[in-house]
Order: structure tokens, then sequence, then C-alpha cells
């Protein structure tokens, strides 16, 4: 009898797509891992950034999406979201919390991914851009999720009332979109509207799970045997006790009235117990469905490879169900069944 738990699942990858990610994966061996905190490096990879998004809003457009960017405000915070809108109706909303390691991107950065979610789902997305670490402490970035979350969820905002809402995010947006969760906590009737949580190999305590400290040199993406002192670095002013403790480290949280969770996480990346463990608490709560891709690193929903893909498409799915579950509840058993 197997002791591996009913909520993982490892992914049924085929034989020609692991072929293609393994042969993806040593051209990845070959070039230097991310190391974060280089000022000058981080301020040329933004700007390069958003040179490469000029027109950006043009191309939605043109897809039949409907783009608008604006100021959200909740008591003292304010911070930009950019909001993609299917071209009919839209059956849910996606709160969308892009990564780049707390220190590079932006909103508009997962354009790629969210008007294709547009598109699938007939959601609306809005997308944060939270302040970045090289300029406000993580206490900060949390507050402008927050923040948009509040905005989305309170009854003033009518466009998005009686929806059903789910919070994405990827590795440093991941942790961002549970600490949110935690913190929404505190408003009961707001944080009961989201329905559901999709995380690609976040990043859950900032002292390191066990296989952030045992990376090898030879991680792929990532600099493994960096990565604690990384984490120590964004947060200089405090203990690792202090680091430690939720919602800095979301893993360390009370996950009592969550909503289902959707997780993945690939079997190369340093980050894989962070997903592991949060899959495990979050799970004696709520419905958890943890998909463990083999022979995968960190950020393969970037990567052109077929899994990827087919990653993409289950959370598509996945989306779906969770949004008819709420409009047919019968069918709200089945809404998140492994497809």
């Amino acid at each position: 009898m197997s002791d591996q738990p009913a909520y993982l699942t490892r992914w049924p990858a085929s034989e020609r797509e692991l072929e293609q990610l393994q042969g993806f994966n040593r051209k990845l061996a070959r070039l230097p891992r991310l190391k974060l905190f280089n000022r000058w490096v981080l301020r040329l990879t933004q700007a390069l950034l958003r040179a490469s998004q000029l027109r950006g809003d043009r191309r939605l457009r043109k897809q039949g999406l409907r783009v608008e960017t604006r100021l959200v405000s909740m008591g003292e915070v304010t911070v930009p979201v950019r909001i993609i809108r299917p071209p009919t109706p839209a059956k849910g909303v996606v709160l969308d919390i892009h990564g780049g390691a707390w220190v590079i991107g932006n909103a508009q950065m997962n354009d790629k991914f969210n008007s294709a979610m547009a598109s699938a789902c007939d959601v609306t997305v809005v997308s944060v851009d939270y302040r970045l670490a090289v300029s406000a402490p993580i206490e900060a970035l949390i507050e402008d999720c927050l923040c948009a979350a509040r905005w989305l969820l309170d009854d003033a905002n009518s466009e998005f009332a009686g929806l059903p809402v789910t919070l994405v995010g990827e590795s440093a947006g991941g942790h961002l979109a549970v600490a949110t969760l935690l913190q929404l906590k505190r408003w009961p009737d707001l944080f009961a509207r989201v329905k559901g949580a999709l995380l690609y190999y976040g990043v859950y305590d900032l002292t390191g799970t066990p296989s952030v400290r045992a990376a090898p040199p030879d991680t792929l993406l990532l600099d493994g045997p960096g990565m604690v002192e990384a984490m120590r670095g964004l947060t200089p002013e405090l203990t690792d006790e202090q680091r430690r403790a939720p919602p800095m480290s979301p893993l360390h949280g009370d996950f009592s009235g969550f909503p289902p969770a959707l997780m993945f996480a690939g079997e190369l990346d340093p980050l894989l117990d962070d997903t592991a463990l949060l899959a495990e608490r979050w799970s004696n709560h709520a419905a958890v469905e943890f998909q463990l891709l083999p022979s995968t690193p960190h950020g393969v929903i970037h990567f052109p490879v077929a899994l990827g893909s087919a990653v993409l498409a289950h959370a598509h799915r996945w989306i779906a169900a969770t949004n008819d579950a709420f409009h047919c509840p019968v069918n709200a058993l089945a809404a998140h069944d492994p497809v």
C-alpha cells in the first residue's frame, strides 16, 4: 500500500514530454543561475521588461479583450491594477499576483497567461502591480496585494459582485497570494467570496524549507545555495523567528476556512518542499490537488515545452470547474476532481 497522500498526483507526463523537457533542462544547465540584489542588474532588467511591453494593450484588443489600468485604494493604501476583461460576460474573477522574486516584474508581465485565462475560462483577470522589494519592505508588497483583494471583493465594486473569485500566484506571487489570504481573514465576508487558489511553485517559508537548505550548486535556473541568504537579504531587519511567522512565511499560518486549491511544483525545483508542506497543511481544512511535475525545474510555465502548456490547460479547466461549481452547486464535488 502506498503512503502517498490522496491529494498528491504525479503528473502523467508522456515520454515525448519528458524528452523535450530534459532537452530544455540541458540548455538551462549551461546558463547562469538567477542571483538577486544587484540593483543595476535589477533596474536594467525592469527597463528591458517595460520596453518589451510597448503596444501590449493593442495586442490584447486585437484578441477581442478589453484592457484597463487603474489605481485602486483601500484605507491609506493605493495600488495600480491591470484589468483584462473577456469579450463575453465574465463567469468569475481572477486576482493575479505576478512572480519575479519580489524584486522584478509588473502586472503586465503576465499578459500572455492572463489573456489566455480570460478567453479560456470567461473570467476577468485583475493583476496587481505591487511595489517591489528593491524600494519597499516585503510587508508593503503584502499590503498592496491585500488592498487589491479588498477592493475587488468589496460590495461597493458592483462589477464583480456575485462572481466567484480565484487567487493565482506564481513563485514569489504564490507567497504573496497565500499571505494575502491569511490577512484577508480579518474581513470574513470578503474572505468567504474567495472560492479557489491556484499556486505555481511558490515560496512559503522565508527561512528556507529542507529542499531549499539542501539545494546543490547544480540547481536549474535558481541559485540553490544562495537562496536562504537571498531571503535574509530581503528582510535584513528581521530575525529568523520573525521571518518564520505568518504572514511573512505563510506556511506557518492558520488555514482554517481556506478555499480549495490547485498547486504545482517541479521535482527539480529547490522550492519543492514549500509546496509539499503547504499542501499537507492546507489539505487538513480544504480540498487540495497537488500536481508534482517530473523532471521539472522552477518556472516551467514560461518554457517552450509541451508540459508547460499542458499544465496551463489543466489550470484553466480547474478554474472553469470552480466557477461552474459556484454557479451550479450540484457540481461542487466534481469541480476539483483531477482531469
